[in-house]
């Protein structure tokens, strides 16, 4: 799954090479629906998240969205296409309002030229062929019940935060975009949902949802049951 354009980076360990992208960007907000990049540009840019988050997807045959991943606080996105000099292989559109540090593509090749930075780099992309790996496993092993609850379960590690019954997360994605990041169908990643409710794993509202037995989540997750 090398099609999304983004890289995360730790805050702690790989701080070197923030530093660097934001001591030469400037800040840029962006409103919801609004695309920092599109799919085919030229990549002239890095951006950093600083607040809010960004749904990266392609366009597949046929005009469907296909949602690659959701990007977060931390998160370096457009490096891939700077990188390998082609154009962006995904558009990134932010979910809510986003702030960002914008940076030229210059920066980051000129920044790499750091041995200590190029490590960084490195680990991050091993990182990402590890999670490509474990996504080509879990779209062989799960149903749509288990990939469901995995991306739930993707969400709380990375995105949620203590509530009084369990763990709340925003979800800035619509029923159709999380289906597209599932691999399923609209109706059967509403019915893995409610199937989810019902075994008291999860409540959901308007854009959020609250995981209420994380451990039944993730053993539905990783196929326990």
């Amino acid at each position: 799954m090398r099609v999304r354009d983004t890289v995360s980076v730790s805050t702690s360990t790989d701080r070197g090479l923030l530093e660097a992208l934001r001591s030469q960007g400037r800040p840029v907000r962006f409103r919801r629906g609004q695309a920092l990049f599109s799919e085919g540009d030229i990549p002239e840019r890095v951006f950093i998240i600083e607040r809010g988050s960004v749904i990266v997807s392609r366009v597949a045959a046929g005009g469907r969205e296909i949602v690659l991943g959701l990007c977060g606080v931390g998160d370096v996105i457009g490096d891939l296409a700077v990188l390998d000099g082609g154009p962006r292989s995904g558009t990134a559109v932010a979910a809510d309002e986003v702030e960002t540090i914008v940076a030229p593509a210059s920066v980051l090749l000129h920044t790499l030229r750091d041995p200590d930075a190029s490590m960084q780099l490195l680990r991050v992309l091993a990182g990402r062929l590890r999670e490509a790996d474990r996504r080509r496993l879990e779209f062989a092993a799960l149903g749509t019940l288990g990939r469901v609850a995995w991306r739930l379960v993707e969400l709380s590690d990375r995105f949620g935060r203590d509530a009084a019954d369990g763990i709340a997360v925003d979800l800035p994605l619509s029923q159709e975009q999380l289906a597209s990041w599932c691999g399923a169908s609209r109706e059967a990643t509403v019915k893995a949902l409610s199937t989810l409710r019902k075994l008291g794993c999860i409540r959901t509202g308007r854009r959020s949802v609250l995981i209420c037995d994380m451990d039944a989540l993730r053993g539905h997750a990783y196929g326990a049951s």
